[in-house]
């Protein structure tokens, strides 16, 4: 099992802002494409291009990251604004 906690526009498709979720191993590319499977809203909310912030065990990731059971998940998105 991972806890994923989620941040920005991501916390409207989950809005307890976070979940545990059953995984033994894979990369955080692994986890953003199986969250894409849940549907349009996620498939558009993690399209492929836009650049997220992934978080483990609270270190920031730079590029494709393991993910193990036990280990703790933070995805960010992109910030916007002005």
């Amino acid at each position: 099992m991972i806890t994923i906690t989620y941040f920005g526009n991501l916390k409207q498709l989950q809005p307890s802002g976070s979940e545990t979720l059953q995984w033994l191993s894979g990369t955080s590319d692994d986890l953003l494409d199986l969250l894409r499977q849940r549907g349009p809203d996620w498939a558009d909310a993690l399209q492929p291009g836009r650049i997220f912030k992934i978080a483990i065990n609270q270190q920031l990731q730079h590029g494709t990251a393991a993910i193990n059971d036990g280990d703790q998940v933070a995805i960010l998105p992109p910030v916007t604004g002005g």
